[in-house]
Parts: C-alpha cells; structure tokens; sequence
C-alpha cells in the first residue's frame, strides 16, 4: 500500500486554496512601472525626439493598470463563483488581506491631516516665512472665502451617511437570503455615491479658492479630493456587486466579493466625517464665507 499522498486535482481535498500559476502578478508589475515611468515623463516634460510624451505615456500606464486589473479578477471571480474554491478557511486570508489595505488607506489619510493640521495649528511660525506671509498668523488665510460647513457639504455628509445605511441593509439582507432586498440596497448606494460625486463637483466648480493658491487651498483639494476618488472608486466596487448580484453570484453563505465592498464603503464614510469636522467646520471658524 502506496503512503504517497496526491495533492492535486484527484487527491485528497483539503480547505486551502493553492493558486495556480498566474501571469497577472509580472504583468501587473510591468504595468505599474509603466504608469510610474509616464508620469515622471509628463512631470519633466521629456520627449522622444520630436514626439512629447505629455499625458500619453499616463494614459497608456493606466490603460495597462486598468486591464490587468480586469483580467486578474475575472479569474479571481471564476475561481469564487464557478470554482467554487475560496472555502470559508480560504476566506480568512482575503479578509486579512482586505483589512490591511483599508488599514493603508487610514496612514494615507494621515498624511494629508497631518499636513492640514500641520499649517493651520502652527500658522504663526516665524521660522516658516512664506506660510506666515501667507497666512498673516491666523487660520484660515484672511484672503481665503471658506466653504460654509453647513452648506453643500452637511448635505454631502447626509447623503454618504444614508449609503451607509444602505450598505448595512444589503447586509442584513444578504445574510438573511434576500436577494431581492440585497440588489435593492445595493442599487441605492451606487446612486448615492454617483449622487455624492455630483455635489463634490458643484462644490469645486463654485469654490472661490483654486488649487495652487497656497497652503490652505492646496491641503483642502488634497484631502477631499483623494477622497472623492476613493468615493469614486467605492461606488464602481458596489456597481460591480450590483451587477453580480443580479447574476446571482452571493449566497447567505459566499458573499466576500460584496462584503469587502461594504467595509471599503464604511471607511470612506468614517474619513468623510472627519474631513467635515477638521477641513469644513473646524478649518472654516472665523473665516471669510464664499459668496456661492
């Protein structure tokens, strides 16, 4: 009698999933470097020959980005829905891998508090002459016409809050089997989010500062605006759920696809909330109000 144990395909199941040898992993990496080599092109205006390299050589990188990422998780969803092969041990390892993206996310957004709270709590520094000359001692910037809080963004607030909500009611429903009130609730939010990133836009458009007007301006576009792009990419995340969803691709059982969505949701909520009260309310007392 043979002790030889077969671990592939007709040998002894077991609950771990061994990935199959994949190209996504090099040509991902490929990609990146890509993307990264069209933006310090476009950033130093180099050109080949004639020919200026400009935003083509960032077009191209996340054209290449863009596929890989596409091809990679389409295997990645035929191997949860066809497969049948991300079993509830092999699961542990997409929540932990999940868990520690969102917790890079949070240091992402630190830097951008920090160099908020940086300028605004120390805007008086003698030794930083040309932020004190910007600021004339006082936060926000005399010359700067704040964004009311309790304008556009309290009703921003309340929209991303009532997504919220949503996401924990397709929750519920999806650990319940309702698959009707699941796609529902899935639906609500991607309008939300879409709805969200309608206001952001009114709101730059009127704003009265523009990017490159100092400090103030520059920490406000970059905290909001890097949110707005996380807002952008959470609503595509929850419209690609929607859509398997409809395909019924979640069980009560099988629904990480989703249940990642929601925790990705969740934090961009939390950081909105704080960016309302640090960047609106609290970075606007005793300013200037905009005219719009």
């Amino acid at each position: 009698m043979s002790s030889k144990i077969e671990y592939d395909t007709t040998g002894k199941p077991h609950p771990y999933h061994i990935v199959r040898p994949s190209i996504w992993p090099i040509i991902g990496a490929f990609s990146g470097m890509l993307l990264a080599v069209g933006a310090i092109a476009y950033m130093h205006e180099l050109k080949i020959g004639e020919f200026a390299i400009g935003f083509k050589g960032i077009g191209l990188g996340l054209l290449a980005v863009a596929s890989v990422m596409f091809f990679w998780w389409k295997d990645i969803l035929f191997e949860a829905v066809t497969e049948k092969i991300h079993t509830p041990i092999a699961q542990i390892g997409l929540r932990y891998g999940m868990a520690l993206f969102i917790a890079s996310e949070v240091m992402f957004f630190v830097a951008f508090f920090w160099a908020f709270f940086d300028a605004s709590l120390y805007a008086d520094q003698e030794i930083l002459f040309s932020r004190l000359e910007y600021t004339s001692g006082q936060w926000p910037p005399p010359q700067i016409h704040v964004i009311n809080a309790f304008d556009l963004p309290l009703m921003m607030t309340m929209i991303l809050l009532l997504s919220g909500c949503t996401t924990t009611w397709a929750h519920h429903a999806i650990m319940e089997g309702d698959q009707k009130s699941f796609i529902k609730a899935l639906g609500i939010t991607v309008g939300l989010g879409f709805t969200f990133l309608c206001f952001q836009i009114f709101e730059y458009s009127h704003a009265a500062f523009g990017f490159k007007e100092g400090i103030y301006s520059s920490t406000f576009y970059m905290a909001t605006g890097f949110h707005g792009f996380h807002v952008f990419v959470g609503t595509i995340f929850l419209a690609v759920c929607y859509l398997r969803a409809k395909k019924g691709h979640f069980t009560k059982d099988s629904h990480f696809g989703f249940e990642a969505a929601a925790w990705y949701w969740h934090f961009v909520d939390v950081v909105w909330l704080f960016l309302f009260v640090a960047v609106y309310w609290w970075g606007g007392l005793g300013g200037t109000p905009s005219a719009h």
